[in-house]
């Protein structure tokens, strides 16, 4: 008996409240407001996703690869202010970066990060100079039946041309531009499938503000273009599920 009043009395759970009560329906609603905000932090902060709607980026990324992103990498902003959270990393040559576009505002659009701040860029018959050195890139895909062509669009470069009194009219074309040099806090942004993308050749550099993080991860993927019903299904394309390629 002594032994018995020594021993501490385990504490009985309450009963779950009675179905459709008004405390059963309260329980409910804090379950659902913390998995709201659960889901709001990991969708801001932490990780995001994106799917493949053009083939500016072919081969390396195909129509219809859903990609996951990392957003802490780069830092991600706080909604609703000017601040945004310390990523861990900045942007390097050759990195795949999701950002937000300028020239299309709410769309979110991938690239490859060509120019970093303080670089000069030239294009010379399709050759991407950087720093005076021709960049052997061989993620690049071209389109021999796609001709060379100019753009007023790229009317923008002459604000960052290199200076040379021996310069006539400036005249880019897609595929011979600048120099130009990358001001700071600006990335020069090309796509791999390079006569077939609307780049920073043609609508400007990208903010570092404006970058929303690197994809690393392919979790699904399928034909967009298959001649199959129910595509989403039917035209998968396991071989692609895995790391981003870089």
């Amino acid at each position: 008996m002594a032994r018995g009043r020594k021993e501490k009395k385990k504490k009985e759970r309450p009963p779950p409240p009675p179905r459709f009560s008004s405390a059963w329906f309260l329980d409910w609603l804090r379950t659902l407001i913390f998995a709201a905000v659960i889901f709001v932090v990991f969708r801001t902060f932490l990780l995001a996703t994106f799917v493949i709607t053009s083939g500016s980026m072919e081969d390396t990324l195909q129509v219809g690869d859903f990609l996951l992103v990392n957003r802490v990498s780069l830092g991600s902003p706080i909604p609703l202010t000017n601040f945004r959270v310390p990523g861990y990393a900045e942007p390097e040559h050759g990195d795949i970066i999701v950002f937000r576009a300028d020239h299309s505002p709410g769309l979110d659009i991938v690239k490859r990060t060509l120019g970093l701040p303080g670089d000069t860029l030239r294009m010379d018959g399709g050759t991407l100079y950087r720093n005076g050195v021709a960049l052997d890139e061989p993620y690049v895909r071209r389109d021999p039946r796609s001709p060379d062509s100019t753009d007023a669009r790229m009317v923008w470069q002459t604000a960052h041309l290199v200076p040379d009194p021996t310069r006539g009219e400036y005249e880019p074309t897609r595929d011979t531009w600048g120099p130009i040099v990358i001001p700071g806090e600006r990335y020069f942004m090309l796509g791999d499938n390079r006569d077939s993308s609307l780049d920073s050749r043609f609508w400007g550099l990208v903010e570092r503000k404006k970058m929303r993080g690197t994809p690393f991860f392919i979790y699904y993927s399928y034909d967009r273009e298959a001649l199959k019903p129910i595509r989403f299904l039917t035209a998968m394309r396991p071989g692609r599920i895995g790391p981003s390629p870089d």
